[in-house]
């Protein structure tokens, strides 16, 4: 079987997992704070903040931002269904809008319609590692006053016209999946350049423990801090963040050989006319998390015949991601309809994610390219 996707490790996270264990210290400690520094580092953000997932990342942004009961948030069509949640997860609505057939990401032409006076955010996702048309969706935000979360879960290392993604809204939200470019197993962090909200994301994801309040008996064995918000247990442990410090050594490299692939497979289905193949927009730093292509025709039938077929030469694929306005739970409490999204909906029903993976074998990837030549 070639997998759509296979993590890379070596000696390096065993031997950081075992100073990590011989420590005692598993949760809370010296990996996770290493860990937040160096994606500090990486994405030129002043401040990180490790979570358990990018989808805890993404609910800890709507608390430190004060997004509640009332308010709406703009979220795209086409994106993991978490994009959305994160803003149920706090009482607030949804705002869809439609995407870019050719980025698959969020149409900023689209924005302005969906802007209402109870309006307070928008969530911009970097789809499979291409970035957002993010000029555009700051100068939309600056308009209304608007603040903007960057879902990155797909996107560590994505640049943006020279400047990694994560630090041009308020709060950038990634992922560390299996699936992702480098993995702590499971994993999240939060990026941003505001003290403000660093303290209260802080705050949110450790029970409600103020980092800014002290009180009279701090410093003494006897205190426990001050809890005057409602917090969660979003906490990394220290294990986790044992993976990602060695995963950390490699992002250069594991990125680098993405590209090397998504480059292989663009040259040789360049030819394919029945394909829509990912495109890098100029000064887009595309980092292909997936490498989504779409069948032109946008025939449904046809594309789960393609993955049924490719499933019998053992090769994994899966759509790229769902239109998450046709699930159950938005179409109910919206009164979404089928056709309200056209192209989330399309990118839904056409989109084939093929694999990719550090050191796949040009052999593995012709094997996947000819597969697609005999069924088409």
């Amino acid at each position: 079987m070639i997998p759509i996707t296979k993590p890379y490790f070596d000696n390096d996270e065993l031997d950081c997992l075992k100073k990590c264990l011989e420590s005692g210290w598993v949760t809370q400690g010296p990996m996770t704070e290493r860990f937040e520094e160096l994606f500090k580092k990486e994405h030129d953000a002043k401040y990180a903040v490790s979570a358990s997932s990018c989808t805890a990342a993404l609910h800890l942004a709507m608390l430190a931002l004060g997004i509640k009961a009332g308010d709406e948030v703009i979220v795209p069509a086409f994106t993991w269904i978490t994009s959305a949640s994160c803003v149920e997860y706090v009482n607030a609505d949804v705002k869809f809008v439609d995407v870019e057939k050719e980025t698959m990401n969020i149409d900023p032409c689209k924005i302005e319609a969906a802007i209402t006076s109870k309006t307070k955010a928008i969530i911009a996702v970097h789809l499979f590692g291409c970035p957002a048309k993010m000029d555009e969706i700051m100068e939309i935000a600056r308009k209304y006053n608007l603040y903007v979360i960057e879902d990155c879960a797909c996107a560590i290392g994505t640049t943006y016209k020279g400047k990694k993604v994560g630090t041009i809204g308020d709060i950038g939200c990634f992922s560390f999946h299996p699936r992702k470019a480098i993995t702590t197993g499971e994993g999240g962090m939060c990026s941003t350049n505001n003290e403000e909200l660093y303290h209260k994301l802080l705050q949110f994801k450790n029970h409600g423990l103020s980092t800014t309040k002290k009180g009279d008996e701090y410093g003494n064995p006897f205190y426990m801090g001050i809890y005057d918000e409602v917090g969660y247990n979003l906490r990394l442990s220290d294990i986790q963040a044992a993976v990602g410090i060695a995963q950390f050594k490699k992002l250069d490299k594991l990125l680098k050989d993405r590209k090397r692939c998504a480059d292989y497979y663009i040259t040789q289905l360049k030819a394919e006319d029945k394909l829509l193949l990912p495109i890098a927009l100029e000064g887009f730093g595309h980092t292909y998390q997936s490498f989504v292509v779409l069948l032109k025709n946008g025939s449904r039938e046809l594309r789960n015949k393609i993955m049924l077929a490719m499933k019998e030469q053992e090769i994994q694929t899966r759509p790229g991601t769902i239109a998450i306005t046709r699930t159950e739970f938005n179409k109910n409490k919206y009164g979404l309809k089928c056709g309200m999204f056209p192209v989330a909906e399309f990118c839904e029903d056409a989109s084939i994610t093929l694999p990719i993976y550090p050191n796949m074998s040009n052999t593995d990837m012709d094997k996947v390219i000819r597969a697609l030549e005999v069924i088409f």
